[in-house]
């Protein structure tokens, strides 16, 4: 199997990675000339390339592993690039405008939506890793470009990489992730915009910030952009989920105003108790 991966970022250069021992050829496609040398550096591909075009001229599996935004842009365009068709998978971390651009390909594609449930703050090559996947959730959203042959070789891929299959529908996927992936990057990123407006007036705050402060807004360093691709592309789920985390919010807000300590506390251990069966599940 030839397989072509767009973007050699933290996604795609942890997959050419994990698949280059496994598989016929690797090409990696990456765009960014200062990626694309450490990508090179790393040896993360059979053949590492900054045309797009060529390199998934030959492909028998494209893989877009960009931004979502650049996702749809390719996904538009490959009729012309590939007329002959090929199998397609993405990394996308939404998935219903992905796979309704999908259901408008031509016959001889045959596409299947993907989002691995992984992933790090940082971005680039630099840090990828073959491990990435591992014992990790990888949801398949099928579309009405799936065949049987492409759902096989996508779980064989998934194999290779230690991951753990899910199908879901991309509607039902969207929803899921708003809630335990997108809302989780945006929280964090109140937290910061807060931390760092009292900062603005007073940097003890830095001093005074601990592992607590750390881990809870460590997804606020995530790429902007890719931020940016999820909000827009999710921004139902998303503001459904905002919504109803400050529902939650507000009911905080009133145990703590009664200054009723024993609801307080009931509230405290059921949070406690919910985390501790999340982690037993996990």
């Amino acid at each position: 199997l030839h397989v072509a991966i767009v973007g050699a970022g933290l996604m795609g250069g942890s997959l050419a990675l994990a698949l280059r021992p496994h598989v016929k050829k690797v090409t990696a496609v990456e765009l960014d000339p200062d990626a694309r040398r450490v990508a090179m550096e790393r040896h993360m591909a059979h053949e590492i390339t900054g045309h797009l075009r060529e390199g998934i001229a030959e492909a028998d599996l494209v893989i877009l592993a960009t931004p979502v935004s650049a996702i749809l842009q390719i996904i538009q365009q490959l009729s012309i690039w590939r007329p002959d068709g090929c199998f397609l998978l993405d990394l996308g971390s939404t998935k219903g405008h992905i796979c309704a651009v999908m259901e408008a390909l031509p016959a001889q594609f045959a596409a299947i939506g993907g989002h691995p449930m992984c992933g790090k703050e940082s971005s680039g090559p630099e840090f990828a890793d073959e491990s990435l996947f591992q014992n990790r959730t990888f949801i398949l959203c099928r579309t009405g470009r799936t065949n049987k042959l492409l759902e096989r070789v996508a779980l064989s891929i998934l194999g290779v990489i230690g991951a753990r299959p899910l199908f879901l529908e991309p509607r039902e996927h969207d929803q899921l992730v708003a809630l335990v992936s997108h809302l989780p990057y945006f929280v964090a990123s109140l937290l910061m915009q807060q931390a760092a407006l009292a900062a603005a007036g007073d940097e003890t705050v830095w001093k005074v910030s601990a592992s607590g402060f750390r881990d809870s807004t460590r997804l606020s360093g995530s790429d902007a952009g890719m931020l940016h691709d999820i909000a827009v592309t999710n921004r139902s789920a998303i503001l459904h989920a905002l919504r109803r985390h400050m529902s939650h919010v507000e009911e905080l807000i009133a145990h703590l105003e009664s200054e009723d300590d024993s609801a307080l506390s009931a509230w405290l251990q059921e949070r406690q108790a919910e985390y501790s069966a999340y982690r037993d599940r996990r």
